[in-house]
């Protein structure tokens, strides 16, 4: 079928239901820009619904979901393709549905227009009165009137939604036309030739091919065309096999057709309809034979006026990513017109197509090398113009891994960049900013392997470098990087670092004394804490960052800084870090080092020299890092970096008072107390406002205590009556106030005051009596629907539960549940009558999950049974907050000082219990805890003892029966269930290769520091589940070599024999991906099996280690050696692993009892970071080849194109831009016939594919041509050889490209 052929009527088409292709106009594009102005000022356009978003997923390459047009809104009805089908689909809106549409057209309409009004009333009023009175009472009744049409039209609305309500849906057995009669809109004139023959329930098929022969038509406005494509992405987004059905000769050339229109919405649109047509690398070959390359660059060219076509054009290039193998289907001029543009500062989609390079160099690098783009990657790494230069880092370490891979980079040296804008110093701010962009990207380099052992090459230059920039008196410079030190070390400051940096001693600090005491009785009663700590792969990793650091001079350059201090901040800041580098040091590093890092006998010299200042500096700074080093030491059981799991605000806020403090409080005499009482204000007002809560909270928590004060402040004063009366429901005071942070004190107090109460026989007897409980009884029988008692305004209702502290009542009632007479008080106002009741509300979760998390389940009472009920019948949210809040109980020890009450054991069996609940996420959370539970010994025998089946869970329960393998009595019970056997083949068959999975990206996260999200509102659980990051995960093989039994097992099946054999042979694999992930697999089974005591032994039958260590120090896979690190940590847990490791050069750390850390580091440091050079292989094409096909390019028998072409490749070349540019410019005014062939058209594409240019010089050599001869090349029409036409339409922007390039605004660089 020609090109050309005659258009066809429209009511013919072919046998597929696709029209064949129409002659376009004689003029340059049929979709001429003349036609869309005089529509456009004929009508408003129709195109405002034209780029309607899609609730189907963002589209193939999308980077913004939407596309919208820039023209207005029309009144006529815009045609809908609705989803009507043969297949039964009826989704096609209704009459009713559209007046509802056009009705709130209207009511947007009339909005702006009172908006408009309003804003002129606005701008009159500045005006003289008396001559804007006329104008200001014309727009005042045009305000008026557009009230009135607002409020008609709303009603109108309203009344039209409830007529649609009351109308009952069609008949189902209607028949199909009178369906379409009765659903089919009202249409205009000018749409009644497409629209009348659009029957709603038609095929797709039927569809597609209506709205392809409406794009036939010619010289009708943009909107036109624009509103017919969103109809046919809507179409492929509702049928996706649709697309796959193409009859590409006819669709191609309709979106062909658009892409050579005049108006960049039509041609936005056209790629839009093109990235939803692609189904897979076969439809990509078929999309480029149409010239799309052509198109592409044609459009990014434009000017940034074209900003919606240029984004299309980008995402339709982006959508060959989202193809398999779609990538190799990119040519290397498109690669080179992103290139171009991403290197153009000022250009709006620069960053997209940094991000666009990026992504296709990790899936193929060969084109982005062989366009330039590492280049432009390695400068948007510290350029800091790429906002979001951190993100550019994975692209570069992925490449560095493998040897295949990082041939494509200079041997690392791209990652150099960042490290010079800390040597290259300014005071700038704005230097300041790129400062700490740099900072960014240097913590993800030295966050991963490839990074860390690539910037070690070379002598360590860039690290080296960066420490040195400690000696630059720059205080930007130094400010940025100290804060770097701290993030790379993962040291969190601690919670006097504030106040220290502001300049406050250290020794002020009295209640730092007990911080280590109080922190470690804060601790969980399990040893699952210290457990992980001990595997803690992140604190291992930090251990050979701070190695690497002190190897290049970190110790010497913070003592400069000490010594030529730019502020007394900085100071401080130094000498914290200083002291916590040398704690680490001391935990981390071997003793051979640590000892040496200690002495600083720099210091020491200073300060026994004979020079006062120079003495007087040294004294100091000796004496403030010994203070810092004392007050670290007592502010916490261990240094405060790692996972810096420091103490919470709400663990903070609740430390116990110091006991010399509380007794003397207690003890407090007579005239003490009573002057303490009055300072509150208690006596003084009933103003709750006018109170000292600070002094009534001391009160409460410490003389209250003593029976002979409580008596005193009952009987002798009204300070009890006071304060407790303030809590009375019925006084409207504090139920009535705002619940905010701030006044969560009042709540506190609340549960003090009872709590103190509860302590002596006068106080509950006090509190029995007072009013507060009866009213809170009769509260909550309003809630009781059993009960017969209701109110205007329940206190418990949803608003003000949400709202004031009323809520805080069920924390008072959950304080006295903790203590047995609270509890008989509690029953003697049948609260926990009410509390059965209110469990039973099916409307009232929020009220539900409030009681659960308020009350105390320690004592053996009703709450137990309550709970119980709660976790068997209420909704799927309130199972799980019940199931999570039985953690604090089933987590304590079954010997501890509530054993007497049976809680562990009671909330064990409940959770057992919950793992047969229909819902999966209940299970779940059930699952986690009775993991963390059986961590200690005696639970987990008790857990085994109840006999749990856990097969129906499947993944969900296998942490659970992995802990169950770690004693004697677990590995029976699930050797009687067959489980041991069949997971241990699973393990070897493929869970190895999972594990890897897991690890890195638990190591990845904890690395990135990702910020965890803060729960708003807060939870109500207080005892939600923390996760932890860079952890070592469970594994069966560490587990199965906990008990004797499990270490036969091992060795009758030989599966450690197996990974040792796959280590040793194909440990030194540099190439393929597989074995690597193979020999990872292994690699984490061998130390999992050597980190415990039992399993030392197969370490020393096999000499596997010898093949780890060689694995670490040679291996060319970067993160294989990482790897092999971390399992040289896990093997030095065991103390026979710290012997094998000694032998091969490795030492471990210790603690000062003995117990292994799980750390270890090479004695000869250069060893870990030593990996071979490379030399960086360019994808170039053969060079004597290369010559020859530039040469043939270039060559042309007419010597005017001949000239044209090396004129056109001297635009590469910064020194020629200048001559090159006039000389063409000469040759254009001559009005040289070439510009109109698609020969040369041809040529010059090819040269601007194997040349490096700038934008400026693409939109300079394209706007050379006329525009008729990309037509000419996509339409294959014959060439038009009258040279009387005009050819040399729009030619003024060549003129101004000139400009451009002669300016400052071009430096074409060559390829």
């Amino acid at each position: 079928m020609a090109p050309s052929g005659r258009a066809n009527p429209p009511h013919r088409r072919s046998m597929s239901g696709h029209l064949p292709p129409s002659r376009a106009g004689k003029d340059a594009r049929s979709l001429s820009a003349a036609s869309a102005t005089s529509a456009l000022g004929a009508r408003s356009a129709v195109g405002a619904a034209s780029y309607a978003p899609s609730t189907a997923g963002p589209p193939p390459g999308s980077f913004s979901s939407e596309l919208r047009s820039t023209s207005g809104r029309s009144e006529t009805p815009r045609p809908e393709f609705t989803r009507n089908t043969s297949f039964g689909e009826d989704e096609a809106r209704t009459a009713s549905e559209q007046r509802q549409a056009e009705f709130r057209d209207a009511i947007e309409k009339e909005i702006k227009i009172k908006i408009g009004s309003e804003n002129m009333l606005e701008a009159l009023n500045s005006k003289n009165a008396k001559l804007a009175r006329d104008q200001r009472l014309r727009v005042e009744q045009e305000l008026n009137d557009s009230n009135r049409r607002l409020a008609e039209l709303k009603l109108h609305l309203e009344e039209e939604i409830q007529q649609s309500k009351e109308t009952a849906a069609p008949a189902e057995g209607g028949g199909r036309l009178s369906f379409l009669f009765k659903n089919a809109p009202a249409r205009s004139q000018s749409q009644q030739g497409l629209e009348d023959e659009e029957p709603e329930t038609e095929s797709p098929t039927f569809v597609l091919s209506e709205i392809l022969q409406a794009l036939e038509a010619d010289d009708m406005p943009p909107d036109y065309y624009v509103e017919r494509s969103n109809h046919l992405v809507e179409l492929f987004k509702r049928h996706p096999t649709l697309k796959y059905d193409l009859v590409w000769s006819i669709f191609g050339l309709r979106v062909q057709t658009m892409l050579l229109s005049d108006s960049r919405e039509v041609v936005a649109a056209g790629y839009r309809v093109m990235r939803y047509a692609i189904t897979d690398r076969k439809s990509l070959q078929t999309i480029r034979s149409l010239n799309t390359d052509y198109l592409v660059i044609l459009s990014l060219v434009k000017e940034g006026k074209t900003s919606i076509e240029r984004e299309q054009a980008v995402k339709f290039v982006r959508a060959f990513l989202d193809v398999k193998d779609g990538v190799k289907e990119l040519s290397r001029s498109v690669m080179r017109i992103l290139v171009a543009v991403a290197e153009h500062s000022d250009d709006r989609l620069k960053s997209i197509c940094i991000l666009t390079l990026a992504e296709i160099l990790i899936r193929d690098p060969t084109p982005v090398v062989d366009a330039g783009g590492v280049g432009i990657l390695a400068d948007g790494l510290g350029d800091g113009n790429y906002h979001a230069s951190e993100s550019l880092t994975a692209a570069f370490l992925y490449l560095l891994d493998l040897p295949s891979r990082r041939k494509f980079l200079s041997c690392g040296h791209e990652l150099e960049i960042p490290f010079a804008s800390f040597t290259d110093a300014s005071g700038l701010h704005a230097h300041e900013e790129k400062l700490k962009a740099n900072a960014k990207v240097i913590a993800c380099l030295l966050r991963s392997w490839p990074g860390l052992i690539t910037l070690s090459m070379n002598n360590m230059v860039p690290i080296r470098s960066l420490v040195s920039s400690l000696y630059i008196s720059s205080v930007p410079v130094r400010n940025v990087l100290l804060e770097l030190l701290f993030d790379l070390l993962r040291i969190k400051p601690p919670s006097w670092s504030s106040s220290f940096l502001a300049g406050r001693r250290l020794t002020t600090y009295g209640r730092v004394t007990n911080l280590k005491q109080q922190s470690l009785s804060n601790a969980p009663s399990t040893d699952l804490y210290d457990e992980m700590s001990k595997r803690n792969l992140v604190d291992h990793y930090v251990a050979a960052v701070l190695a690497l650091l002190l190897h290049c001079g970190l110790r010497e350059a913070l003592l400069h800084a000490e010594e030529e201090p730019l502020s007394l901040t900085l100071k401080r800041k130094t000498t914290l870090l200083l002291g916590e580098v040398l704690t680490m040091a001391n935990e981390f590093l071997p003793s051979e080092w640590g000892s040496k890092l200690q002495v600083l006998p720099e210091l020491v010299r200073s300060a026994a020299g004979t020079d006062m200042d120079e003495r007087a500096i040294a004294v100091g700074t000796i004496y403030q890092m010994d203070s810092v080093n004392r007050t670290l030491y007592r502010s916490g059981p261990g240094p405060s970096h790692g996972m810096k799991s420091g103490l919470g605000e709400t663990e903070k806020s609740q430390r116990p008072v110091e006991p010399s403090k509380a007794q003397a409080s207690i003890q407090m005499d007579e005239g003490q107390f009573r002057t303490q009482m009055i300072d509150t204000g208690v006596l003084n007002t009933v103003n709750y406002l006018k109170w000292r809560w600070d002094l009534i909270m001391s009160i409460i928590e410490g003389p209250l205590l003593n029976p002979k004060r409580l008596d005193e402040a009952i009987k002798a004063t009204k300070f009890v009556h006071r304060v407790l009366g303030f809590y009375r429901p019925f006084k409207y005071r504090f139920p009535e106030i705002k619940n905010t942070k701030p006044n969560q004190r009042y709540v506190r107090a609340g549960c003090a005051l009872v709590r103190s109460l509860l302590q002596n026989p006068e106080g509950v007897k006090y509190l029995a009596e007072s009013k507060l409980i009866r009213q809170l009884a009769e509260c909550l029988s309003h809630v009781d629907r059993s009960s017969g008692l209701t109110s205007e305004a329940p206190l418990f209702t949803r608003q003000p539960m949400t709202e004031t502290l009323s809520g805080g009542y069920f924390a008072i009632l959950g304080a006295m549940s903790s203590e047995p007479r609270g509890m008989q008080i509690l029953e003697r106002w049948k609260v926990t009558n009410m509390f059965y009741h209110i469990i039973e509300l099916q409307d009232r979760d929020d009220l539900i999950k409030t009681l659960l998390s308020s009350v105390d389940y320690t004592l053996d009472s009703h709450l137990r049974i309550l709970i119980m009920k709660a976790m068997t019948t209420c909704s799927k949210e309130v199972r799980i907050l019940a199931t999570r809040l039985l953690r604090k109980y089933a987590t304590k020890s079954l010997l501890g000082p509530d054993s007497q009450y049976g809680v562990a054991e009671w909330a064990i069996r409940l959770l057992v219990m919950q793992l047969y609940d229909p819902e999966i996420e209940v299970c779940e959370v059930a699952v986690k805890i009775l993991e963390e539970a059986c961590s200690q010994k005696e639970s987990l025998e008790f857990v085994v003892k109840l006999r749990p089946a856990l097969d129906h869970l499947g993944e969900i329960g296998a942490p659970l029966l992995l802990r169950f393998l770690s004693t004697s009595v677990g590995y029976h019970y699930l050797d009687g269930l067959d489980y041991i056997s069949k997971e241990m083949d699973d393990w070897f068959l493929g869970r190895n290769d999972t594990y890897v999975a897991l690890v890195e990206a638990s190591l990845a996260r904890a690395l990135s520091d990702i910020p965890e999200k803060l729960q708003n509102p807060p939870s109500l659980d207080e005892s939600h589940e923390h996760l932890e990051w860079g952890v070592v995960p469970p594994h069966f093989y560490r587990e199965l070599t906990r008990t004797d039994e499990g270490c036969k097992l091992l060795e009758q099946k030989g599966h450690f024999d197996e990974f040792v054999a796959t280590i040793c042979d194909l440990g030194m694999e540099a190439e393929d991906a597989e074995t690597i992930l193979k020999v990872k697999g292994c690699l984490w089974a061998v130390g999992n099996v050597g980190s415990m005591e039992l399993g030392a032994p197969f370490l020393e039958k096999s000499e596997v280690t010898k093949q780890i260590v060689m694995i670490a120090e040679q291996s060319e896979v970067m993160t294989l050696r990482g790897t092999a690190f971390f399992v040289l940590g896990l093997i030095s847990r065991s103390l026979h692993g710290q012997e094998i490791l000694t032998e091969f050069g490795w030492d471990g750390m210790v603690n000062a009892n003995g117990q292994s850390l799980g750390y270890c580091m090479p004695l000869d440091f250069q060893k870990l970071f030593t990996i071979k050079p490379w030399k960086r292989v360019t994808p170039q094409m053969d060079p004597i080849r290369g010559k020859l096909e530039v040469k043939a390019i270039t060559a042309d028998g007419d010597p005017v194109n001949a000239r044209i072409l090396q004129l056109i490749t001297n635009l590469s070349n910064a020194v020629l831009t200048s001559k090159a540019t006039n000389e063409l410019l000469a040759i254009k005014a001559k009005k040289p016939p070439g510009f109109r062939k698609p020969a040369l058209f041809h040529k010059v594409m090819s040269i601007l594919e194997a040349h490096h240019f700038r934008l400026q010089a693409y939109r300079y050599v394209i706007n050379l041509f006329d525009r008729k001869v990309l037509r000419q090349i996509l339409l294959e029409e014959d060439e038009d050889e009258d040279e009387d036409e005009e050819a040399d339409e729009g030619r003024p922007a060549v003129n101004g490209d000139v400009a451009r390039m002669n300016g400052l605004q071009i430096d074409p660089v060559g390829a």
